[in-house]
């Protein structure tokens, strides 16, 4: 495993994070805690250092089975980022990115971590209900209290991050030092504006999705054939719109050519983007887990990362809502 340094916080993280959606329960593909753990164990085993969860998902249940795991293992060897946004119950108070909904939030993924500091806590989505002020000046005073190290952003407008970073500076409050965005080779959307945008601030970039939600993992004729694709169809992922059909023939292609899995050269396109520190890797088995860190070690020459881009084209912007 490589690390890197995430954006410009100077704190060290693996060139992979592991995506954490899949611990708990809700749905067929998501696993209970000793399946979880297994796959946890493995990762740190690999060299991975970085978690990322949000209390969204199963309700809580991810956040309690890292932090379960973890403790087992040294704290301040690992990375912890988590999320707030969503709703956490049916009571107004439990959603959104209000003062009284980050801290009481925040309390609430502390308890569940097992944890006195939450390594980056990240804004789940824009609230527009909130004014950003509001917003920052609850995470900077999260960071003075020694609750939380860095804070961080997900999907959202250009203009929007940009609007917040400058707020930030104007206030002297905690500036946004990650963007969790959705950006893999069958949407790059993000290249358009958020990524320069990321690049000029040096912004720490941590894709999610990184490889279409199984899209650019097996042959598109068979996207839905698993239970997690069934729920991302349902979901409405743009990914076969335009050239994707294209974009996953060239990866099945190449993959064959390299004698390589499709997720292994999707993974690989991402890493050699100057601009993309730690991919979130989500996953519900240690082989596909493996796969992932050996894809770390792959090397794609400029007209394979051409070949691969080449069909792209534009389409409707996913995921900032």
């Amino acid at each position: 495993m490589e690390y890197t340094t995430l954006g410009n916080t100077g704190t060290t993280v693996s060139e992979l994070c592991l995506g954490c959606m899949s611990f708990g329960s809700g749905d067929d593909w998501m696993l209970d805690e000793a399946e979880s753990r297994e796959i946890i164990e493995r990762a740190i085993d690999l060299g991975i250092n970085f978690f990322d969860t949000a209390n969204v998902y199963s309700t809580g249940e991810s956040e309690e089975i890292l932090g379960t795991v973890l403790a087992d293992y040294e704290r301040d060897e690992q990375v912890v980022a988590t999320k707030v946004f969503g709703e956490m119950g049916e009571d107004p108070n439990k959603q959104g990115l209000s003062r009284k909904a980050i801290e009481q939030e925040l309390e609430n993924s502390l308890d569940r971590l097992g944890m006195d500091t939450i390594d980056l806590y990240q804004i789940h989505r824009w609230d527009y209900d909130t004014p950003i002020e509001e917003t920052l000046k609850a995470l900077d005073d999260a960071v003075r209290r020694g609750q939380v190290r860095y804070v961080g952003a997900s999907s959202m407008w250009a203009h929007q991050f940009a609007d917040a970073l400058h707020t930030s500076d104007a206030l002297g409050l905690e500036r946004f030092a990650t963007m969790q965005n959705c950006y893999n080779l069958g949407y790059r959307e993000e290249e358009r504006e958020m990524l320069p945008l990321c690049e000029k601030e040096d912004i720490g970039v941590i894709p999610w999705s990184p490889l279409g939600a199984g899209f650019l993992t097996r042959p598109h004729e068979e996207s839905t054939a698993t239970t997690r694709g069934e729920h991302e169809a349902e979901y409405g992922v743009p990914y076969l719109e335009g050239g994707g059909e294209e974009i996953n023939e060239r990866v099945e292609e190449l993959a064959a050519e390299k004698g390589l899995t499709m997720a292994q050269v999707s993974l690989a396109w991402l890493l050699h983007k100057d601009w993309v520190d730690a991919p979130i890797v989500g996953t519900s088995s240690v082989e596909h887990l493996e796969q992932a860190v050996e894809a770390t070690d792959v090397d794609l020459s400029d007209s394979e990362m051409a070949y691969l881009e080449e069909p792209y084209e534009p389409m409707e912007v996913f995921g900032h809502e």
